[in-house]
C-alpha cells in the first residue's frame, strides 16, 4: 500500500491517503490540495512534490 501524508508538504495538515497505485494517491492528494488548501492552480512542481513524498506504508505486524 502506498501512502501520502499532506503534513510532509503542508506543515500542520493531518490529512493522509493511501491506495495501491501512486496515480490514485496523487489524484486524491491533488484534490485535497485544491479543496482543503484553496489552491485553484496545481502546478507541475506541486504534483512532483506530492509524488516525491509518496512512500510505502509501514507494515504493522502483531505477535501472537
Amino acid at each position: 500500500m502506498r501512502l501520502f501524508e499532506c503534513g510532509t508538504l503542508v506543515p500542520g495538515c493531518d490529512w493522509h491517503t493511501r491506495a495501491e497505485e501512486d496515480a490514485e494517491v496523487t489524484r486524491r492528494a491533488v484534490e485535497h490540495i485544491r479543496t482543503a488548501h484553496q489552491e485553484d492552480i496545481i502546478r507541475e512542481s506541486m504534483v512532483e512534490a506530492i509524488k516525491a513524498r509518496i512512500r510505502n506504508e509501514p507494515v504493522v505486524t502483531t505477535q501472537a
